[in-house]
């Protein structure tokens, strides 16, 4: 009765690492047909640079691509490319139209002409909380290969975290693994 008990519960543990939660899952790349952008690997670090401003026309189920909003500036508008809407709703940012945010990321000119910036970290500047997208070198946390994604610093994060962690992966890419 106990071994079988064991055997049954061994059994789930197994499943649960076989079959990775949806913060692991792969997102395929895509070039974004109105920018031409690749995403989510169109993270150039060669380009990185920061921005301060207003949020507006926040798109948080896009047909295709990863959640989407401008960002008004004193003198320019980005449109911020931030990751996958399933990964949004989890972190919960509560990012919404008029907030203050600050926008980590690589920075480029879509073929339509308009400024980009793929997310690393959005601030929202109210609250403090820092959502970590990317690692530094512009590689997606929510792919798998590297670790999780993370809430950082200030009231109301979520998830308590003080960063993200890293770890060598399938993919090879990673810095460091077991030591």
């Amino acid at each position: 009765m106990v071994i079988t008990a064991l055997l049954l519960v061994f059994g789930q543990l197994a499943a649960a690492v076989v079959e990775p939660p949806r913060a692991l899952a792969q997102e395929s790349e895509v070039t974004l047909p109105e920018s031409g952008i690749r995403y989510p690997m169109g993270y150039d670090s060669n380009t990185v640079g920061e921005v301060r401003g207003s949020v507006q026309g926040l798109l948080l189920e896009p047909k295709k691509g990863p959640v989407r909003f401008e960002l008004v500036t004193a003198r320019e508008t980005y449109i911020i490319l931030a990751c996958p809407g399933w990964l949004w709703s989890d972190l919960a940012p509560g990012i919404r139209d008029g907030d203050e945010v600050r926008v980590r990321g690589s920075k480029s000119q879509g073929v339509d002409g308009k400024l980009y910036l793929v997310a690393q970290e959005i601030e929202r500047v109210s609250t403090g909380r820092v959502l970590t997208l990317r690692t530094e070198d512009g590689f997606p946390l929510w792919s798998g290969h590297r670790g999780g994604v993370a809430g950082r610093q200030g009231k109301g994060a979520s998830h308590g975290g003080t960063g993200t962690t890293t770890g060598s992966g399938a993919g090879g890419r990673g810095r460091g693994g077991r030591r």
